[in-house]
């Protein structure tokens, strides 16, 4: 893997706060040509540095006013991938994570009430073979949504 320098992560650090600055700007911050941002921006695209793009749609504005993580056992640790397959098709879970602990698996989903939440959990998500057991635990407030610091010197 190629390495970041201090320039990419000053990069980064930019454009982790805003994903629509335009490469001028980045440029005129960082004190190089428009065109070496670009091609630094799609190296890093390129190296899997940066992994994604666009905009994040809030789930409130479309009705889904509840979110819940659900941790999830599975009867063998080995069944995982088919059920991951089965949780793909469940529109509602925006994230699923292969864990330790108590759980095998720890989804996140969003709902629009908590009747909805019931039918996902028990209609779709404990119906799926391989789940054994699940725990839902209801999000009150997200106090903290941020990137990973980058550091870079001035």
């Amino acid at each position: 893997m190629e390495k970041i320098d201090n320039l990419d992560r000053q990069i980064l650090e930019i454009i982790s706060q805003n994903a629509r600055i335009p490469f001028k700007d980045v440029a005129a911050d960082c004190g190089v040509s428009r065109a070496a941002i670009h091609q630094r921006v799609q190296r890093l695209i390129d190296m899997d540095v940066i992994i994604g793009s666009g905009y994040h749609v809030n789930p409130k504005s479309l009705g889904y006013r509840t979110c819940t993580y659900v941790g999830i056992k599975l009867e063998k640790g080995s069944m995982y991938k088919s059920v991951v397959e089965e949780l793909m098709k469940i529109p509602e879970i925006v994230e699923c994570h292969f864990t330790t602990g108590a759980y095998t698996m720890l989804t996140k989903l969003y709902s629009k009430d908590n009747e909805h939440l019931m039918d996902i959990l028990n209609s779709k998500i404990q119906e799926i073979p391989g789940v054994s057991a699940t725990e839902t635990m209801i999000s009150l407030e997200q106090s903290i949504k941020k990137e990973i610091p980058i550091k870079y010197e001035k």
